[in-house]
């Protein structure tokens, strides 16, 4: 076999792999926690932070309604900002 199509098979099994690894760790971070919208400061959202953003640490404002933060489960809704309390969904904004 052609050392072409050994590194190629090699890098492909590779990536798979670390794509497996990553979706592991993402689901162990949530683990007993729940997205919890509209209660992260500026930069600290933990991911979606709307058009123009790229994930994590993007939010552009305090409390973005379209930004969220991993909390302990059953405590986003129960969470008070200037601007109300958490929110299970998005909030538009």
């Amino acid at each position: 076999m052609p050392a072409r199509t050994v590194n190629a098979a090699l890098a492909g099994s590779l990536f798979a792999a670390l794509s497996i690894v990553s979706a592991s760790a993402a689901e162990d971070k949530m683990a007993g926690k729940e997205k919890c919208y509209g209660v992260a400061m500026k930069g600290q959202n933990d991911c979606a932070a709307g058009p123009g953003t790229t994930c994590a640490g993007t939010s552009k404002v305090d409390y973005q309604g379209n930004a969220w933060k991993a909390v302990p489960k059953g405590t986003c809704t129960t969470m008070k900002t200037p601007k109300g309390v958490g929110s299970l969904e998005p909030i538009k904004m």
